[in-house]
């Protein structure tokens, strides 16, 4: 399921996301007390968190909190700004930026890994496509964290944007790796390992020659160990590395980086 941010009124969700008075968001005084923006947030994290992004609803948000979908409606517009506030609320678990340091490949290690464990506290945020950003200030303040870690690289603008592309995007690939086999284990009742277990001992009987035919493949799986989870993880530190290798020669010369500073 994919579901597309930013597709309640423009005004009024970026009001919402940047904290603008309520006067300014609906164009009239604030609604009494009792809800709040803040609680619904936190209600629809926590039923997108429980259930998944298929059974949010304003419904649902509304039983969370013992009042009716119509009441929340004074707050937070409709569902489709509700879930943009959702998002960004989810990326605010973020650091707010890149650890004291002058590495800047371990400062982009640490945001990395930041980034990955969001994204399996909240696997809902990964169903959001990236297509039309949220541009609230936590997702924008994680975009500006990757490029004050990499600025000590110093790449050129045009390669600055592909690393952040792919940073971003293999982040996100391999959490929703991980994601998908917690949601398969979840769904079927079948763990991940029992799964490739039964199916290893299946092609063993039904293709006896499968080395021979793939031998690349099967050097390459018999290194794996491990939970399939754990190989998720060991992907993504390896896969990282290669990355920041390839980040780190598109920079300039150490020697050039060392007389610049």
């Amino acid at each position: 399921m994919t579901v597309y941010a930013g597709q309640g009124d423009a005004h009024r969700s970026l009001a919402l996301l940047w904290g603008a008075p309520a006067e300014t968001r609906t164009g009239r005084s604030g609604p009494k007390p009792g809800l709040s923006v803040d609680a619904i947030v936190s209600a629809g994290i926590a039923a997108a968190d429980a259930e998944g992004m298929a059974a949010l609803s304003m419904r649902a948000v509304g039983e969370r909190l013992g009042r009716t979908a119509m009441a929340l409606y004074t707050y937070v517009p409709g569902k489709a700004e509700l879930l943009d506030l959702m998002h960004d609320r989810a990326l605010a678990e973020l650091p707010a930026g890149p650890p004291p340091t002058g590495d800047w490949r371990e400062a982009v290690t640490a945001w990395a890994g930041d980034l990955y464990d969001c994204y399996l506290r909240h696997p809902w945020v990964l169903q959001v496509s990236q297509a039309r950003p949220v541009l609230g200030p936590a997702e924008l303040a994680a975009m500006e964290s990757l490029l004050r870690a990499l600025r000590p690289a110093g790449l050129p603008p045009r390669t600055l944007r592909g690393a952040v592309a792919a940073l971003w995007q293999f982040v996100r690939g391999l959490a929703a790796a991980t994601a998908d086999a917690r949601a398969a284990a979840a769904a079927t009742g079948v763990a991940d390992e029992d799964w490739w277990i039964e199916r290893s001992t299946q092609l063993a009987v039904l293709a006896p020659d499968f080395a021979e035919r793939f031998p690349l493949l099967t050097a390459l799986q018999s290194t794996a160990g491990g939970p399939p989870e754990e190989s998720h993880r060991e992907a993504f530190h390896s896969g990282l590395t290669v990355l920041l290798d390839g980040i780190a020669s598109s920079g300039p010369p150490a020697d050039a980086t060392a007389v610049a500073g």
